[in-house]
């Protein structure tokens, strides 16, 4: 945007903005997403390719989003030959049109209402876990408006272009006051070329906390949580205040091999990841545990390893359904008694009850109304209520002994 705030003058100019090295970071931002998504009007007006443009393996999936399908016949994004397209709309739209996009080989997806929080949910059931929003201002509010927007890239120019009804980065948003206004946390500045990138975390999230599990559940699990007077504890995002809880945390753990040797594994998500190949006898399942031991991040760990289950099945262990919940409770164990800070908090929540708080994953979040297992919540209760006991033990075996038990 420029100076003012502007992301077009008023006639829809916008070539160029923000300097080359701005639109090359941008380019590896898109690099780093499984997805990224546009609307119908930026389609309309910019015709844009969404290529990455470094020469780089991964691709992104390219998402359109509209709900008339008022868009033109010919475009960048219908040719499929390098990068796929995907273009959600809301059912019955223009079936016509439908048919045309099919035959170019873009893939149409019909949604009852097409709200940007089921897009994501619909994408996140496909794998993709980071999704970058490149969009006009209509869109990125009803996105941020959905809470679906965990972090802002802000590339700001030093130019002024003015304009009573030139577009800006964010619509309208239904806010009056001040006080209302979205506030980022963990603010960062870079200066890129003449351009400054300010970029933040949206927190809180609205509207994505599941609800309670049952007493019964919870107690079962972890005795030391009262019916009445115990708390509940969310964790989703690693920035948290508790999400060092997550399996996406970055804290490094040691775990033996098939041959009982110690391996280090960046976090506790690329160990449960690389477990699915194990004992696999096709060399091509050994190569996708020395990818997942490389991979840069938990996130890109989740996406590899559910991409090579997905696409490659035969790879996957025959009895991974059956053990995945013990891979990860000895995964979480070995990360909580490594680090002391992290025993001492999990066992700080002794009495509350903790869920994962995803929307989406319905085995180890809660789910976004409750409705999901929870597992990793489970999990971590079960090992506080280990720990507790393995504590209350050492306690009891450093009290003096009494005459009588002489």
């Amino acid at each position: 945007m420029t100076l003012d705030g502007k992301i077009a003058a008023s006639s829809g100019h916008a070539s160029w903005i923000s300097s080359k090295k701005s639109r090359t970071r941008v380019f590896e931002m898109r690099g780093r997403s499984d997805a990224v998504i546009v609307g119908g009007n930026t389609v309309r007006k910019d015709n844009p390719r969404l290529t990455v443009r470094h020469g780089g393996d991964h691709l992104p999936r390219r998402i359109v989003l509209s709900q008339t399908l008022d868009l033109p016949e010919e475009a960048h994004l219908w040719n499929v030959s390098e990068v796929p397209t995907i273009v959600a709309t809301q059912r019955g739209a223009r079936r016509s049109f439908q048919r045309l996009l099919a035959s170019k080989g873009v893939e149409v997806v019909e949604f009852d209402i097409l709200d940007p929080r089921d897009v994501m949910g619909y994408l996140y059931d496909r794998g993709y876990l980071s999704v970058l929003w490149e969009c006009g201002g209509t869109l990125a509010a009803s996105a941020i408006s959905s809470g679906v927007i965990h972090k802002v890239h802000a590339f700001v120019a030093p130019k002024i272009i003015g304009g009573k009804n030139a577009p800006s980065p964010v619509g309208e948003l239904g806010m009056v006051e001040m006080t209302q206004a979205l506030e980022l946390i963990d603010v960062c500045y870079e200066q890129i070329g003449p351009d400054i990138l300010v970029s933040g975390f949206l927190q809180p999230v609205p509207d994505l906390t599941p609800t309670i599990p049952s007493v019964q559940e919870t107690s079962a699990i972890d005795p030391t949580i009262s019916p009445y007077e115990s708390s509940i504890i969310f964790f989703y995002k690693t920035w948290d205040p508790y999400g060092a809880f997550s399996n996406f945390s970055l804290h490094p753990i040691q775990m033996p091999d098939e041959n009982e040797e110690l391996v280090t594994w960046s976090s506790v998500e690329h160990y449960y990841q690389a477990q699915k190949f194990v004992g696999v006898s096709d060399p091509v399942a050994k190569s996708c545990i020395e990818e997942l031991k490389c991979a840069k991040s938990p996130e890109e760990a989740a996406r590899i390893g559910r991409r090579i289950q997905r696409q490659q099945p035969n790879l996957v262990r025959p009895d991974w359904e059956s053990i995945k919940i013990d891979v990860m409770y000895k995964a979480l164990k070995c990360k909580f008694t490594t680090y002391p800070y992290l025993n001492s908090m999990l066992l700080s929540t002794a009495g509350s009850v903790l869920v994962e708080g995803s929307p989406h994953d319905l085995f180890w979040g809660g789910g976004r109304d409750g409705e999901g297992l929870n597992y990793l919540g489970r999990l971590l209760m079960k090992l506080r209520s280990e720990l507790l006991g393995d504590s209350s033990t050492s306690q009891k075996s450093l009290l003096p002994q009494t005459s009588e038990n002489n």
